[in-house]
């Protein structure tokens, strides 16, 4: 069975103003798969995480990701049952560092990826361009995101928001 790797960060990027500080993925991430009886909590124990730090966050429902044609293509395949996806973060520098894995999602997890544009380009008007093409808050992509709204926009302030994104889903919440 084909694995997709998707790693999330620790820490903001060096690009970001709040470069290296923490972002609390993980334990966020982790909360949303536990409280949706998609994991167990001793991947929590396991990963040396107190999860009632969490609890209490909002939790990381979904990740952006640029190119939302490659990740539509390996969503559909996890949801058909040929792949999973195993969700990583870096144990120490990015790209330089072993991957450390938090959990594994399967065609059960409610796994989905829905298209974002941003409306002329902006941050601020974005667009969920299903069925409905419904313009969602900043603010609510972004809390969901794990970030807040301000997080949310300089994480992204380097992408081509011409392009559509992909949000990819690890429940099955979607907008």
């Amino acid at each position: 069975m084909k694995t997709y790797v998707l790693t999330v960060s620790r820490t903001f990027p060096k690009t970001h103003k709040r470069a290296g500080q923490e972002t609390y993925f993980v334990g966020r991430i982790l909360s949303e798969l536990i409280l949706s009886g998609l994991i167990d909590r001793n991947v929590a124990e396991r990963l040396k995480i107190n999860m009632d730090l969490f609890f209490p966050c909002n939790p990381k429902l979904h990740t952006c990701r640029a190119n939302y044609e490659l990740w539509a293509k390996r969503v559909k395949e996890i949801q058909e049952g040929k792949a999973i996806l195993s969700i990583r973060y870096w144990s120490g520098k990015p790209y330089n560092s072993k991957q450390v894995e938090i959990c594994q999602l399967d065609k059960n997890s409610g796994i989905g990826v829905q298209i974002l544009f941003f409306d002329e380009c902006k941050i601020n008007k974005p667009l969920i361009a299903d069925s409905s093409k419904t313009f969602i808050l900043p603010s609510l992509i972004a809390k969901n995101d794990g970030l807040s709204l301000e997080d949310f926009k300089d994480w992204f302030r380097k992408y081509d928001l011409s392009k559509p994104m992909a949000i990819i889903h690890f429940t099955k919440f979607r907008y």
